[in-house]
């Protein structure tokens, strides 16, 4: 299960947070007005986008957004009417990484405690939400912001994204679960390499590479990313979430073991009513009409 939300950020999650879409769900609408609010969310028929919103600091994540991304990801996760969840950034950069503060002031002194607190509840957060989860990557992720990326479950990305795993070039060691992914999507040796120099990969490189599987110009990106998230929240949901438990397992599960899994999770995706209804339409040669249930 998700990390609960902090106690004190609980009471305060709609004052951190700017709520706004077609109100299929019943939340309610919020105008930025003059308000500095560090994420805004938009819910649209069955898919929820969180919108990294410091654009001037290249959506740089300091504790009240760190927090206010935990929170959000948890009302998701308890959300029935969400099927699908978009994580995109304001502005010309999807996500610069931590935020590192101006000239002079002190250097952070507890950062496994930062990590403990922001991060960790984020990736796995991201990764136990029982829906599809894209990162429409419009812009530069780096640092953090690469890990917040690699964190969801699909990358899309416009023409003008580009990736940076730029720890070691201040010092610092991968976090916020690059480490875990980038062996697994780019293999070892390559891991090592970005790791190391902190390379960018631009955006054709990184199709190349698999870190995207969708390539969009940069004019259109914001339409393109609303079209593949509604047709993934279109699918057999509970059959997604289970997809997506199956194949995160499968990367440290034996041959064996996963045919269990497998077998256990074929069996509840059996029972629900997206396969009756899919099963339905197989047989009628017609288009499925999933609910998600």
């Amino acid at each position: 299960m998700p990390p609960p939300i902090l106690p004190q950020l609980r009471s305060k999650f709609r004052d951190n947070v700017g709520m706004t879409g077609d109100g299929a769900d019943g939340a309610e609408q919020a105008g930025l007005g003059g308000q500095h609010l560090p994420l805004v969310i938009r819910r649209v028929g069955a898919v929820t986008t969180l919108v990294l919103n410091r654009p001037t600091q290249l959506n740089a994540i300091d504790r009240e957004l760190a927090l206010s991304l935990i929170a959000a990801v948890q009302t998701v996760a308890s959300d029935k009417g969400c099927r699908c969840l978009v994580i995109t950034g304001a502005g010309r950069a999807f996500c610069s990484g931590q935020s590192l503060g101006s000239k002079g002031e002190p250097l952070p002194t507890d950062i496994e405690g930062l990590i403990r607190e922001r991060y960790r509840p984020l990736v796995l957060g991201l990764q136990q939400l029982p829906m599809p989860v894209v990162a429409a990557v419009n812009g530069p992720a780096v640092g953090a912001g690469l890990s917040l990326a690699l964190a969801a479950d699909v990358r899309i990305a416009s023409e003008n994204a580009w990736f940076s795993c730029a720890f070691a070039q201040i010092g610092l060691v991968p976090d916020a679960g690059a480490t875990h992914y980038l062996t697994r999507y780019l293999g070892l040796g390559r891991a090592l390499h970005y790791a190391f120099t902190g390379e960018r990969i631009h955006a054709d490189q990184a199709l190349a590479l698999g870190l995207v599987t969708r390539l969009y110009a940069q004019e259109g990106f914001a339409s393109e990313t609303d079209r593949f998230a509604a047709e993934l929240a279109k699918g057999a949901t509970r059959a997604l979430a289970l997809t997506k438990r199956a194949l995160y397992s499968g990367s440290a599960a034996s041959l064996e073991e996963q045919l269990d899994v497998e077998a256990t999770l074929q069996q509840a995706a059996s029972m629900t009513d997206d396969f009756a209804e899919g099963l339905a339409a197989f047989r009628e040669k017609r288009a499925p009409d999933f609910r998600g249930s």
